[in-house]
């Protein structure tokens, strides 16, 4: 805390409404009253003109006497200076310890960005001294591999000469020999290209032979493969259209026997339902598509379906999916359709 907030929280008022701003101000007052009255009792005497002969005197009235105000206690005075003198040594210890510990915060940073220096320098030494030691080694690896590839350099330089001197001697009797062995080469060549040729035409012709096997093959195969799989299509969809009849059957009857129908029914009433089941057999929901005009009728159909906590469904999950996962039935007084 600091600065005039201090003062106004240690006296609890503005310092305007302590007892010494108010001791200052009341004796400011009895000064400006005893001076104000002082020029009011002083006379004032008026200079008559030359042409009037007489003198007017005006009489002042006199101002009213000052009361005396109570002097203040000298023990509150003193209680209130002694209270004062605590705060403001109260404030300036405050103060004293804000500044000891600003500056024992600096010389903490003050150390830290020293030690940070130090740091600093040393890993710029240490890296320094590893530089130079890479250079020397550096140095002293390339200076090693010129030795190396000047040695290399004299003994590839030797060992061209003596190889010159050989190829020298040698040429005259190659050359000889090189054209007896071309002649040689190229009648081998000539043979060789000869069977080359007559092996490819043979692959060629056996190639052609089994790709055409081959297409045969998998053209047998892949008609058979179709008649099977139309085949499993047309058992697999009368299978499917037998599980419908079967399971559609299966469910009117159980329906049926959930079915409560009012006395209000008539001939002709129609309910048609839209149910739709999960593959579980468990009923997601129900929605009248299409009342028959008679609401107990209506709620008759609606209350039988929701009545079955498991509706019997066939296993081939597309049988499910393509009749059983959404149907419409319609409830009529006579039977279910």
């Amino acid at each position: 805390m600091k600065g005039h907030e201090r003062d106004f929280t240690s006296t609890g008022q503005p310092p305007w409404k302590s007892p010494i701003a108010f001791s200052v101000l009341l004796h400011g007052a009895l000064i400006l009253v005893a001076l104000v009255g002082w020029h009011w009792s002083t006379p004032t005497d008026d200079i008559a003109p030359r042409s009037i002969a007489a003198t007017l005197v005006v009489q002042q009235p006199r101002a009213p006497q000052p009361q005396a105000q109570p002097r203040p206690d000298p023990e509150q005075v003193r209680r209130q200076q002694e209270r004062q003198r605590r705060e403001t040594e109260q404030r300036e210890a405050e103060q004293r310890a804000a500044e000891q510990r600003a500056a024992e915060q600096a010389e903490r940073r003050r150390q830290e960005q020293q030690r940070r220096e130090r740091e600093q320098q040393q890993a710029a030494a240490e890296q320094e001294r590893r530089r130079q030691a890479a250079a020397e080694e550096a140095a002293r690896r390339k200076a090693a591999a010129e030795a190396e590839a000047q040695a290399r350099r004299q003994a590839e330089d030797e060992r061209r000469r003596q190889q010159e001197a050989a190829r020298a001697a040698e040429e005259r009797r190659r050359q000889a020999e090189e054209r007896a062995r071309q002649e040689r080469v190229e009648r081998e060549r000539q043979e060789v290209e000869a069977r080359r040729q007559e092996q490819e035409r043979r692959l060629r012709e056996q190639q052609l032979e089994a790709l055409a096997e081959q297409a045969n093959r998998e053209q047998a195969e892949a008609q058979q493969r179709q008649a099977q799989a139309a085949a499993a299509a047309r058992a697999h969809e009368q299978q499917m259209l037998s599980d419908r009849d079967r399971y559609h059957l299966l469910i009117k009857d159980r329906l049926n026997q959930a079915w409560y129908r009012p006395p209000s029914a008539t001939e002709g009433m129609v309910a048609r339902l839209r149910i739709t089941l999960l593959p579980t057999g468990e009923l997601s929901s129900v929605q009248l598509i299409k009342s028959s005009g008679n609401t107990a009728f209506d709620n008759s159909a609606l209350s039988a379906v929701r009545s079955i906590s498991r509706y019997p469904l066939p296993d081939d999950r597309d049988t499910f999916e393509r009749y059983f996962r959404q149907f419409t039935i319609e409830f009529t007084p006579l039977e279910l359709r």
